[in-house]
């Protein structure tokens, strides 16, 4: 992916179902991935797509910030792209959780496994390592 690459991808009946839009970041060494809408069992490939275009080796910020519904099938993308990554050397981080999916997020404990930041200012400061996850991949 060059780094001035911007992907958009929607899916669903009518444009709000989801989308997810690619942002190299290249001066933090990430790629923001941007959710938008709701993620769920229909939505998810355009997510997955995204992922397997990203540099494994490299950090993956997925911000939530536009995410309105997340179910166990978006939960579990989340969770298989975080494992590809990790595998590779890299990381996914999340920011910007909103309270339906924050709460989703904590009540399956999946939470704990990724650094997640209230917003993306935050994440993209390099301040701070984001509240709960795996610090296994600090360098």
């Amino acid at each position: 992916m060059r780094d001035e690459e911007l992907v958009d991808r929607d899916t669903g009946p009518g444009p709000d179902r989801f989308g997810v839009s690619v942002r190299p970041v290249p001066e933090a060494g990430t790629v923001v991935l941007v959710l938008v809408g709701e993620l769920d069992r229909d939505t998810v490939r355009p997510l997955w797509e995204a992922v397997e275009e990203c540099p494994p080796t490299g950090r993956i910020l997925v911000d939530c910030s536009g995410l309105r519904f997340c179910d166990s099938s978006g939960l579990n993308t989340l969770l298989r792209a975080r494992l590809r990554v990790l595998e590779a050397g890299g990381r996914v981080d999340l920011a910007g959780l909103r309270p339906p999916v924050d709460r989703m997020f904590e009540i399956t404990g999946a939470r704990g496994v990724f650094r997640v930041y209230g917003s993306m200012a935050e994440a993209l400061s390099g301040g701070g390592h984001g509240s709960g996850g795996s610090h296994d991949t600090d360098g």
